[in-house]
């Protein structure tokens, strides 16, 4: 494993072993005052072969029963993602391999086309790029998620997207044409609006300034647009709720949301590594009001808590939050719609009358 330090551009401080791994092996100061440089992080990318590209879950605590991920890994590196368990799947480190070991997939648009293309399949709204970002960095060399834009597009699918990249502003013209249509819904993910806090928390994403902007954007091109308040994490972010619905509101968002830190599994030992690292003298309150809020654990799985969590902290979240939204007169997003589908052609041929 190696040593907890700051990297600059990654959020995780070390690489630990996942959870399936029989053996751990840790760094110590043998006391001999020396020490090692630490090896360069170089990003190594991986075909993903899946033959599906859909994924179907029944979960109550989220808006969707359909969601696409292009790539399984993100190049963000925020610290506190909850998707950061899943690669310990893969036999890789939710740590620094989460950021550097890229997993894409290069026949999603084809996949996707075929399952949409199905007698069997029914319509309803797909969510895109929720477990990873599909707009991170990679996204910029592979166009998997305009890809499976088009295809959206083409069969007149329904689509919600969140995100925290400014490169989505790239597709503007594919969500314009879904909007007038009401097929799209896009959540853009602000934290803080503190530049140095987002730098060592998110070191690979848009500035949250500009993430203000590209909500302006969409806006202004008619494309609904939200902002998802998430995580919001005691003694760092929770003092800037207001400000952060306050900047949404004004940048254009027709929705919010928030949700409370999430830790589970190993991103609970890596929150905590960073922590200290970075925030050292605030460590223990943080680390005491997350267990507050989770039955006095780090993390709680059970449906309906597991995103706003419980106690005196979690309910003063919330109250706040229902204050402000309700005085901003957040409009709200208009439905999704789905009786536009219309079956694409599995070879992506046009029909001879079409």
């Amino acid at each position: 494993m190696q040593r907890s330090e700051a990297r600059r551009g990654r959020g995780a401080c070390s690489n630990p072993a996942n959870r399936y791994e029989a053996h751990h092996v840790e760094t110590f100061d043998d006391g001999w005052g020396s020490s090692e440089e630490l090896p360069p992080l170089n990003r190594e990318l991986v075909r993903d072969t899946s033959r599906s590209v859909i994924t179907r879950n029944d979960s109550p605590d989220v808006p969707f029963r359909q969601s696409i991920n292009p790539y399984r890994d993100c190049e963000h590196g925020c610290i506190y993602c909850f998707a950061r368990p899943s690669h310990a799947w893969l036999g890789y480190s939710p740590g620094l391999d989460f950021e550097t070991r890229l997993h894409w997939k290069p026949d999603a648009a084809m996949r996707l086309r075929e399952e949409l293309a199905r007698p069997g399949y029914r319509c309803q709204p797909i969510a895109l790029g929720i477990n990873t970002d599909g707009w991170q960095p990679i996204e910029r060399e592979f166009g998997i998620s305009r890809a499976l834009l088009e295809v959206l597009c083409e069969a007149r699918h329904p689509v919600s997207i969140v995100t925290k990249s400014a490169l989505i502003e790239r597709d503007v013209d594919l969500l314009a044409e879904l909007a007038r249509d009401g097929l799209v819904q896009v959540n853009v993910s602000l934290t803080t609006l503190d530049r140095r806090l987002a730098r060592r928390m998110e070191p690979r994403a848009a500035a949250p300034q500009r993430r203000l902007r590209v909500i302006e954007r969409l806006a202004t091109q008619g494309i609904p647009v939200g902002v998802l308040i998430a995580p919001v994490i005691p003694f760092l972010t929770d003092s800037e709720l207001e400000a952060l619905l306050d900047a949404a509101h004004a940048a254009g968002a027709h929705e919010a949301g928030y949700v409370l830190l999430r830790l589970p599994h190993e991103v609970g030992p890596l929150f905590d590594e960073w922590l200290a690292v970075h925030y050292p003298e605030r460590r223990e309150r943080v680390l005491a009001r997350i267990r507050d809020s989770r039955g006095g654990r780090l993390y709680d799985s059970r449906f309906g808590h597991r995103m706003v969590g419980e106690g005196p902290f979690a309910e003063l979240i919330a109250a706040r939050f229902r204050k402000r939204y309700r005085a901003l007169g957040f409009p709200g997003l208009p439905p999704l719609r789905c009786n536009k589908f219309r079956a694409p052609s599995p070879s992506g041929q046009l029909g001879l009358f079409d």
